[in-house]
């Protein structure tokens, strides 16, 4: 009687099988045909950025969200850096007079940006000096 439960088990583990392949098993698909691009962007007193004054998040693609108060503007300007956030010190206005005394402010960009890790951090003297390089750009306008 052992064996005839077996034989059963095997048939109905056939049936199965049967059923599963004529049914087809969902692939995994992407969500989206872009790569992500998320990226939480903070403001922090100090050279160690250990003190977050403000921060924000923003979501590139396919469209541009988060709780950034100007995402699409802020992902333009992400965009225009091509990744390379260095480029957004580029253009210092040389028109503005910063005092000299030093209180250091660091911003930081972690997250992932096109699909690749991003985690960069500059610190300025202070944050006249921050306002100054940044120069009105989006992405720490928050």
């Amino acid at each position: 009687m052992r064996h005839r439960i077996a034989a059963v088990s095997a048939v109905s583990a056939a049936a199965l099988v049967a059923l599963a392949g004529s049914t087809g098993i969902a692939e995994a698909q992407p969500a989206s045909l872009y790569a992500p691009s998320a990226v939480v962007l903070a403001v922090a007193q100090g050279e160690d950025a250990a003190t977050v004054v403000r921060a924000t998040t923003v979501s590139c693609a396919p469209t541009a969200q988060g709780t950034h108060p100007d995402p699409r503007g802020a992902c333009a300007a992400l965009n225009a850096t091509a990744g390379r956030l260095d480029a957004l010190l580029a253009a210092p206005d040389t028109n503005r007079a910063c005092p000299m005394h030093y209180d250091p402010v660091t911003v930081t960009a972690d997250g992932v940006w096109k699909g690749s890790r991003i985690a960069w951090k500059h610190t300025f003297s202070n944050g006249c000096a921050m306002s100054a390089t940044l120069n009105g750009n989006a992405v720490f306008a928050f």
